[in-house]
This record gives C-alpha cells, structure tokens and sequence, in this order.
C-alpha cells in the first residue's frame, strides 16, 4: 500500500515540484490548491501519466471548515495519511512596517500561521500513536527570511517564517515520542511565481549574480529535501531546519 502525502499549496512552484517529487518516490499525493484548479489538474494529470496515484483538494488552508473538509476528502479518497508539507502560503508587496495595515497582517499570518498549524492539528490527529495513528511526517516549508528579516521588503512575511520555525522546533518536540517527525525547509531564492504575486516578476534576475553561487535554486531542489525529510533515510532526523538557500 502506498504511503499517502497532503500537499498544502501543491498546484505551483515548490507545491507541484514536490508532488512530482513524491509521486516518483512511491507517494499517492493529494494536490491542494486554493483557486488554480487548472494548475493542480495538470499536476495531478502528470502524476497519474507517469503511473502514480493523485488526487486534487481544493481548500484555503485560513479557513478552518476549507481545512477540515480537505482532510475528510483525502481520508475518503486515498486513507490513512502519512505526511503533510505545510507548503502553501503567501508573500505580498514591498512595504514597510510603517506602511502595514491589520489587513495585510491579519491576511499574512493566517495563512501562512494559522493554516500550518490547523493542518498541523489534523495530522497529528490522524497519525499520532496517541491517537491510534501508525505515525508519519510533517515539513513545513519556512524560508530564509525568518533569519534575514525582509527589513524594508516584507518583515510580516519573515515574521510569519519565524513563526513556522519556532512551531517546527516545539511540535518536533511535542509529537516525537508518538511516532511523528516534523522538520522545515528554509529556501532562500528560489526561481518560482511567488515573486511575481510579490510584485517583484524579475527579482530572480535582478540577484542572481548577488548570490553565493550566482544562480537562484529550482523549485525541484527545494522538493528533493522536502522528500528526503519525508523518508526513512530521515529516520533521526527531527526538530531540523534544512537551508536550501545555496550559501546565502
């Protein structure tokens, strides 16, 4: 029987390059996606060409009743889960602190917080042994902002990283005795539409030759990490923030 992974925002970028990742690696995948249900289509329409198994979810993970029914159908559709990657999430434009208003805030961090850790909760539901579950694995897709800060860019945006490796480090803590292990990825530049949604579509272009190794990374980069963390060869490994932000 097939493992089975939810992936949060998995109709784009690093979302779709690890639910290809984790197709080829024996994953059935459950695709969510918030409005781009074309582009999750095509996502799971390659999964299924290759011979895996895929499924589409629609759901905004800042609404706890979108969370819940996202979880029900993967339940009904593929079973028992056995990883999350908390992927989805959002940036918005440059702005300064003194320049934010609680809509962009509020916006930000429930999304970005709130939905990670409601998606966390029903995981853990589903597979802690506490809970009758088999066990399984959670990664949460932070960013390199949370230690660089975004200052003059999008300080809430690293704000709500920061957030997500603290809530990394404390539910690694709290679940690793039931049979759950939860790790973050932290990518730096990564070549993908976030920045566009940003505002900033030629930002990759733009600090490319700024960056340690002259190049920005691949969505497909970040999701061979998320899939090693995801798998047995990541047995020990738990509470860990993995950087792929080559050097930066």
């Amino acid at each position: 029987m097939k493992p089975i992974v939810l992936i949060t925002g998995g109709s784009r970028g690093i979302g779709a390059a690890t639910a290809l990742a984790a197709a080829r690696a024996g994953y059935a995948v459950a695709v969510n996606y918030h409005s781009n249900s074309l582009a999750a289509d095509e996502v799971v329409r390659q999964i299924r060409a290759d011979g895996g198994t895929a499924i589409t979810v629609q759901a905004d993970v800042a609404v706890e009743s979108d969370v819940l029914a996202m979880f029900a159908k993967v339940d009904a559709k593929l079973g028992a889960l056995t990883a999350l990657v908390n992927n989805a999430g959002i940036v918005d434009f440059a702005c300064r602190v003194d320049s934010m208003d609680v809509a962009r805030l509020k916006r930000m961090f429930d999304t970005n917080v709130l939905g990670s850790f409601v998606c966390a909760r029903e995981a853990v539901r589903r597979m802690s042994t506490r809970h009758g579950g088999r066990g399984g694995c959670i990664v949460n897709v932070s960013s390199v902002a949370s230690r660089l800060g975004g200052s003059g860019q999008y300080v809430d945006y690293a704000a709500s990283k920061g957030a997500i490796d603290t809530f990394t480090l404390g539910l690694a803590k709290e679940v690793a005795a039931e049979g759950i292990r939860v790790n973050a990825v932290r990518p730096g530049i990564i070549d993908t539409e976030i920045h566009a949604s940003g505002g900033q579509p030629q930002r990759v272009q733009q600090i490319a030759s700024q960056l340690p190794m002259q190049r920005a990374g691949t969505a497909d980069e970040v999701a061979q990490a998320i899939v090693w963390l995801m798998s047995a060869g990541a047995s020990y490994t738990t509470g860990a923030l993995l950087d792929v932000t080559g050097a930066r």
